[in-house]
């Protein structure tokens, strides 16, 4: 689907000439996102035993919850955004000094949480909030200037997320710990993924098949897919306001079969060829698996942070990359292919979540999994950053640019 946007965007350069960093959405958010995504990771380690304090007003567990549901996540939804908006509405991207201010917004808001105890909530919470309206006003001005009014939905999600990240500032300072806010930002973020993921996962897989491997093809988004969705997003919805009700898990446990088998449709087995390509299918693999793994919780089978980290680490961490990985190829000029060091980061995201579900599960290795867990999302986030980094900051004269 062309105009999905994440593959080999069209070339929009007229009257830009700035820095090539803003000249895209994907390039700073992308870069900062996957920088922050690992640095934060490192930072959590010691201050999850204890040998590190933070100078933040959030407990040591809500710090590092905020920077990856409401850091890193937006940073690169924005830069997704910023970079499909134009091929969906063809108006001109997001560029220069307003895409450069959004950037600034966001650093400001990492700096105002991490030294919010210094800061003051308030403030905090005003500066950090802020990034996801504008990112939402901006994105609806563009759709609607577009006349691009399916696509107003993603919007709605990212208005979602401003919610929760205000609920969580304001959970945090009146009760102490963040809960609701927490569940509202991962269910948007899981919606977010069914959502896209649902269109650009068939899409680039049918592209790449017709091409290279013909035969059996993905199902296109339909009826089907949207059942899905709303099925979902209204487990989602039970699970935020009763995450321990019995009706919740068995809605979870059937909104995980019904994107199991949404998944089957895409013809992922077919991909092995291209890694560039099952990465998609992988990541989306563990939206159903957190699904059933919160049913599973529901009845006491496991612990609730199973399903929690199957979204996040597994759903949101794999998919993030590879949708960066792509984005970032295709729209600097680069074959859309995987290369070895591309392999290499998606292994080690692969490996982040399976060893952390597994931590929560195996409690007898739970500290040894957990370091693991968090040395290889830290590999492949910031081997994102030094192996794509140079692609996204400076023009290479031997590719075809898109800026």
């Amino acid at each position: 689907m062309a105009s999905v946007g994440t593959g080999g965007g069209i070339s929009r350069r007229r009257g830009y000439s700035g820095l090539l960093l803003f000249a895209n959405g994907f390039r700073p958010f992308f870069l900062l996102g996957a920088i922050q995504a690992g640095l934060s990771i490192l930072v959590w380690l010691p201050v999850f035993h204890g040998e590190l304090t933070l100078s933040s007003a959030f407990a040591p567990r809500d710090w590092h919850v905020h920077e990856m549901l409401y850091g890193y996540l937006p940073a690169v939804v924005t830069g997704f955004l910023f970079t499909a908006i134009p091929n969906w509405t063809g108006r001109l991207p997001l560029r220069g000094g307003p895409l450069a201010t959004l950037v600034a917004v966001w650093l400001a808001g990492r700096l105002a949480v991490t030294f919010s105890a210094g800061l003051g909530w308030l403030v905090a919470m005003l500066v950090d909030c802020s990034f996801l309206l504008l990112v939402a006003a901006a994105a609806a001005r563009e759709i609607v200037a577009g006349r691009n009014w399916r696509n107003l939905k993603v919007v709605a999600l990212v208005t979602l997320l401003f919610a929760g990240n205000v609920a969580f500032h304001l959970e945090a300072h009146f009760g102490g710990v963040a809960e609701f806010g927490i569940r509202i930002g991962i269910a948007a973020i899981v919606l977010l993924i069914s959502l896209i993921g649902g269109r650009i996962i068939p899409s680039f897989t049918r592209n790449w098949m017709v091409r290279e491997n013909p035969g059996r093809l993905p199902v296109p988004f339909n009826r089907f897919d949207m059942i899905v969705v709303i099925f979902g997003a209204l487990a989602l919805a039970g699970w935020v306001v009763m995450p321990d009700g019995r009706m919740t898990g068995v809605a979870l446990g059937v909104a995980g079969l019904l994107h199991l088998v949404r998944l089957s449709r895409w013809a992922g087995d077919r991909t092995l060829r291209e890694r560039l390509v099952t990465i998609l299918h992988i990541g989306y693999f563990f939206v159903p698996l957190g699904f059933l793994l919160g049913a599973a919780d529901t009845f006491h089978l496991v612990e609730d942070s199973a399903g929690i980290h199957a979204w996040m680490v597994g759903g949101a961490g794999i998919m993030t990359l590879a949708v960066m990985t792509r984005a970032s190829l295709g729209h600097t000029g680069h074959a859309l292919t995987a290369s070895a060091g591309t392999q290499a980061i998606y292994a080690a995201i692969i490996v982040a979540a399976v060893t952390r579900i597994c931590a929560v599960i195996y409690t007898a290795q739970s500290d040894l999994l957990l370091h693991v867990a968090a040395l290889a999302w830290a590999i492949a986030f910031l081997g994102f950053a030094l192996a794509y980094g140079p692609m996204l900051v400076r023009r290479d004269p031997r590719m075809r640019m898109a800026a």
